[in-house]
Formats: structure tokens, C-alpha cells, sequence
């Protein structure tokens, strides 16, 4: 069975270097955990850490989080849907805005719960994902304001997630300009001015981040080493937090093309092959994982001299050429992972999830 391992020693390592670096410039960072897809044990580890608040999109993985540490603030990343608010006030000690109706629905139930809902309205800035728009954002808080057992604690804004919209100066100084609007006109302070994630840590190397935004919401570099902005990996920063072992269930040596009349594969493609290759062969490793746990995009052999050349629901085919290493059946294959990759292969049940100390 495949399995994944999280090495605790790395995770830590990358807590502890981010925890810094945001200490040091006077940030309070969120850890974004839905990369994790519930998993308990993870959590049980990532928690180890000294965490002060945790990010999800997912209700189910709040109420664990809760579980096991029930002091930690936890925040919903995402605009609720109607039919969740009596668990988002339950859950959720913040959760992010966008539609006032939401609003009052989370004000009513906190009300009847006799208990105050923090918020953090998300505003436009291009990326067209979730954001209220710079013409509405006045009249928007007035009417916020005036609801009861609801607390403003910040805003927000999302980029690079749907479109790529990077954060760069510009944007950020602009999304700031709001806090100052909403603090003058309605005399109130916001506390949070959440216009971080991932991709935002290299504008803190370069010092174009603006002094004003003092919250960030991080799950990819911290588990992954990214740098998201650049698309490589961050300095001193590790890589290995998560791997994935896949193993080998046949080793045969095969003809590079195959042969027979030609339709389509599992994912309805027509594949095409040099012909210059025919009659020529390679050794061809099977391992037990395919589409059904990740896409092959998002998986990397640790061992650069293989490649994945084919795919179906639950095996990949790798070429190992003229097998130089001398790779046997029932070897392990290991992987690097993207975040899609990871996100892919942690909510897989037939993934085994291990813990590597």
C-alpha cells in the first residue's frame, strides 16, 4: 500500500523559521490547515507547535481542531453558506464575510447563543475570487456595524489563488487605504489587516511590505518550503515536510510504443508516439497509486533519472530506461509533491498517512 509520511523534525523546523520571521516584523500569522483534509494525527503534530490560531475551510476539520485543543482561535477562510452558520458560530471564533444577509444570519445565531462572533470582511483587489467591491465598502459597514453580537476584527483580501493576481506593493498599499477609511469614518479599529498568505512572504525579504498589514494566513510554505510569488523554494527553508512512497508491483523490460489498433485512454486521451522508437525497449516499473490518489503533474520522482510516461485509476507506469540503480519488485519509489499534490494525496483514503519522527 502506498503511504505518506510528515516529518515532524521539518514541520517544526519551517514553524519555527516562519514564527521568527513574522515575530521580527511584528505580523500575527494564521496557519492555514486544510491542506491537512482532517486528518487527526496531523493535527495532533502540527499542534505540538506552539500555534496561535488556525485557518480552515472545512467545518468538520474546525471541530476537530476544537477537539484537541479547544483554547486555539480558529478562523473559517471561506464565506459561509447559509445552512452552516449555527456550526461556523459553534466552530468559528472568526470567520470571513463578503454577503451582509450571512451577516446577519451569524448575528442572529449568536445572539441566541449569547455569544459575540468576531468577522473579517474580504475586499476586492482583482483577483475575482471572494471580496466585496470598493464602491460598496462604506455602505457595507455601516450596515455591519450596527448588527448585534458581531465584531469587526478586521479585513481581508485574497489574491493569487484563482487567477495568479499577484500581491505586489501597489495592491497591498491600496487594500491598506481601507483600513484607514473604515477607521475614520466610523471611528472603530481594526485590529486585523490580514493581507498575507504564502505568496506574500517574499515582499517581506524585499521590504515592500506595507507596515499596515499585520496578518497573515499561511498553509503552503509552511508545509511545503514554497515560494509561491517565485515558484521555487524558500531559503532555509525545508522541502520534505511531506513525501509520498509508492511501491513497485511489476518490473518488466518492455517496448517503449504499444502495439495494437489505437483508441483512447482512461482520461479519454489520444496518445501519440515517435515512431523512431519502435522496436526499442525499456524497463518499466508499475507502483500502486494512480489518478484516483493524484494527478501525475503533481508528484516528482525523488530519483530525477525516472519519469512517469503513463497513467490509469490506480497504478502509474515509470520508466527506469536500462535500470541502473537495479530497482526490484517490491522497492519503494519515493516523491516530491506540489501543493495540489499533497491536497490530492492527504484526502485519499486508500493513502496510508504515517508520521515520520
Amino acid at each position: 500500500m502506498a503511504f505518506v509520511t510528515l516529518n515532524t523534525m521539518s514541520l517544526k523546523h519551517n514553524f519555527n523559521y516562519l514564527n521568527t520571521l513574522f515575530e521580527k516584523n511584528g505580523i500575527q500569522w494564521s496557519i492555514v490547515s486544510k491542506l491537512l483534509c482532517g486528518n487527526r494525527g496531523y493535527l495532533e503534530e502540527l499542534l505540538k507547535n506552539p500555534v496561535q490560531q488556525i485557518c480552515d475551510s472545512r467545518i468538520s476539520n474546525l471541530k476537530m481542531i476544537k477537539q484537541i485543543q479547544p483554547s486555539i482561535e480558529t478562523i473559517y477562510i471561506k464565506p459561509p453558506a447559509k445552512r452552516m452558520i449555527k456550526s461556523v458560530v459553534k466552530y468559528a471564533d472568526i470567520s470571513m464575510n463578503t454577503e451582509i444577509e450571512t451577516i446577519k444570519l451569524l448575528s442572529e445565531e449568536a445572539k441566541k447563543n449569547d455569544k459575540v462572533h468576531k468577522i473579517i470582511v474580504m475586499i476586492e483587489l482583482g483577483e475575482l475570487r471572494e471580496g466585496i467591491m470598493h464602491e460598496n465598502v462604506t455602505a457595507f459597514f455601516d450596515k455591519v456595524f450596527k448588527l448585534p453580537n458581531i465584531e469587526v476584527v478586521g479585513i481581508g483580501t485574497n489574491l493569487s489563488c484563482l487567477y495568479g493576481v499577484l500581491p505586489n506593493q501597489e495592491k497591498l498599499v491600496h487594500f491598506c487605504l481601507y483600513e484607514k477609511l473604515i477607521e475614520e469614518k466610523f471611528n472603530k479599529k481594526i485590529k486585523y489587516v490580514s493581507g498575507g498568505s504564502s505568496v506574500t512572504i517574499p515582499l517581506i525579504f524585499k521590504k515592500l511590505l506595507p507596515k499596515s498589514v499585520n496578518h497573515f494566513r499561511v498553509g503552503e510554505s509552511l508545509f511545503l518550503g514554497t515560494d509561491v510569488y517565485n515558484d521555487t523554494s524558500l531559503k532555509n527553508m525545508r522541502t520534505d515536510v511531506f513525501l509520498l512512497y509508492s511501491e513497485i508491483i511489476e518490473l518488466i523490460e518492455k517496448p517503449l510504443i504499444p502495439s495494437g489498433e489505437m483508441g483512447t485512454n482512461v482520461e479519454g486521451h489520444a496518445i501519440e508516439f515517435d515512431e523512431k522508437l519502435k522496436g526499442k525497449t525499456s524497463y518499466r516499473a508499475i507502483i500502486d497509486s494512480g489518478l484516483l490518489d493524484v494527478d501525475e503533474v503533481h508528484i516528482t520522482p525523488l530519483d530525477s533519472k525516472l519519469k512517469i510516461i503513463g497513467a490509469s485509476s490506480d497504478m502509474f507506469v515509470i520508466d527506469l530506461a536500462d535500470n541502473p540503480k537495479k530497482y526490484k519488485v517490491g522497492e519503494l519509489i519515493g516523491f516530491k509533491m506540489d501543493y495540489m499534490g499533497v491536497l490530492r494525496i492527504l484526502n485519499s483514503k486508500y493513502i496510508e498517512k504515517r508520521v515520520q519522527h
